[in-house]
């Protein structure tokens, strides 16, 4: 067997070979001129579970170990414009190792079509965005496509960024709020998502080692009001984490969950309110999944009736049963808490090893409700977790309004490395030199990730 830290620089150089010939994309212009990996290298990436550094501190999941941009370019994003110099498509589209900061607070409206990530080795670090930091929107029409999609390519790392597709695309089918395809080792940490036309959030073709976390995910648009589909069309086994969201105001698919067998797929602490028809629903299409649900709230709220099931068995089309752990999940309100059809395929312990320690169900409600989503909270998101607290709120017909923001400055950053030269002054390090990628407090935690957990502390997360 190749060890793994003789096999992951050896791979790396592989995979920048592969991603150097990738042939051009038809029909997207000139600037789309790689494809992303091939499906074969993705596979490869699959065999490692990435850097053994975490991606940050706390970072948890399957996807804990993705690592993004560390050791590359610091990139300011310098403009709310689609495009040009100082835009976050630059920094997306860019090659190498690259982090994406912000010297910019407001929406980012695409007027072209989104940019979409297909380069690796990528952090979109909203939380050093001033003011009330980033949204990502589009304008409608033919260019409404998902905001964020992540594409053929791995070791991501996107925190602190919301997705308000307040305009209608005119092709459903792709315009979710986030989306994971073909993909290996990615984190969605503290986003927040509202008003897709498809899923809220889309795991596509064959991901593996993803972690979804701390994010809320609220209003759907019927008819296809859904909050997350964690697998569609998958090819091979996945190792999936659902950790720590909040999911509110969508008809169903609160999760989706949809995986072969020999997938490792948790469902841990999340919170899931005002189902229409299902909260979670766990399918055997792909052969039967085997998942995890654990120290989960599935409340009721306005659209939530009788007949709403919390847990559900989707046998239709199956080519063989799920296995389902279940432990610790709270249900409030009056619904059919789990269905019958699970009994069959319940497991007495974990389907595979968790990778927490789920805390209880009641500490779950309150830490999701008191810590989800991109910070700090737009009036959509603090309305979404008032409306769970007081069992408030409903499905809504179309998208709101996103929220003006107010006039913010950026915190001074002489030397541009992305962090703030008051911070770096006070912990040992130098605001006039380059430097995010030492460690000046000999903490074992370089520069720029110490100065990104701050910025989550003043925060509070």
């Amino acid at each position: 067997m190749v060890k793994r830290q003789d096999y992951f620089p050896k791979l790396l150089l592989a995979l920048a070979a592969m991603s150097a010939c990738s042939p051009s994309q038809g029909g997207d212009g000139e600037r789309h001129k790689k494809k992303g990996l091939t499906k074969e290298a993705i596979e490869q990436v699959s065999q490692s579970k990435g850097d053994a550094e975490l991606a940050f501190p706390g970072a948890v999941g399957y996807g804990a170990h993705a690592r993004g941009g560390r050791g590359g370019k610091i990139m300011p994003v310098t403009t709310l414009d689609d495009d040009g110099p100082g835009s976050l498509r630059e920094c997306i589209e860019a090659e190498g190792p690259r982090v994406c900061v912000f010297r910019v607070s407001g929406v980012i409206r695409f007027t072209q079509r989104p940019p979409r990530i297909l380069n690796p080795y990528l952090t979109i670090a909203g939380q050093t965005a001033p003011g009330d930091g980033i949204t990502l929107a589009h304008s409608g029409g033919a260019v409404g496509r998902t905001p964020l999609l992540i594409k053929n390519t791995h070791d991501i790392v996107v925190r602190n960024i919301r997705v308000r597709t307040d305009m209608a695309g005119t092709e459903r089918g792709s315009e979710d709020s986030f989306t994971i395809e073909n993909s290996a080792r990615v984190i969605l940490d503290h986003v927040s998502g509202s008003w897709a036309r498809d899923e809220l959030v889309n795991g596509y073709a064959d991901n593996d080692w993803i972690t979804i976390s701390n994010s809320i995910f609220s209003y759907g648009i019927p008819k296809h009001d859904k909050c997350a589909l964690m697998a569609s069309d998958p090819g091979n086994a996945q190792h999936f984490s659902f950790i720590g969201n909040l999911c509110a105001h969508n008809g169903d698919r609160n999760p989706d969950i949809n995986f072969p067998p020999a997938s490792c797929v948790e469902v841990l602490n999340n919170v899931f309110y005002n189902a229409q028809s299902e909260f979670a629903e766990v399918w055997e299409s792909y052969g039967g999944t085997p998942v995890s649900i654990a120290g989960n709230v599935f409340k009721a709220g306005p659209n939530t009736s009788q007949s709403t099931v919390g847990i559900v068995r989707q046998n239709i089309g199956s080519k063989g049963p799920a296995t389902i752990y279940l432990a610790d999940n709270a249900f409030d309100g009056d619904f059919v808490h789990i269905a019958a059809s699970t009994q069959g395929i319940s497991r007495p312990g974990p389907t595979c090893p968790l990778t927490i320690t789920p805390a209880s169900a009641q500490a779950a409600y309150s830490a999701v409700l008191g810590r989800a989503g991109t910070w700090p909270r737009d009036a959509i998101d603090v309305q979404v977790v008032s409306d769970v607290r007081n069992r408030t709120g409903k499905i809504v017909s179309a998208p709101g309004v996103i929220p003006a923001f107010p006039k913010a400055i950026p915190y001074p950053d002489t030397d541009n490395d992305g962090m703030d030269d008051r911070w770096e002054q006070a912990n040992g390090g130098n605001a006039a030199a380059y430097d995010p990628w030492g460690d000046a407090d000999r903490n074992g935690i370089n520069n720029f990730d110490s100065f990104l957990e701050y910025l989550n502390k003043e925060r509070g997360l």
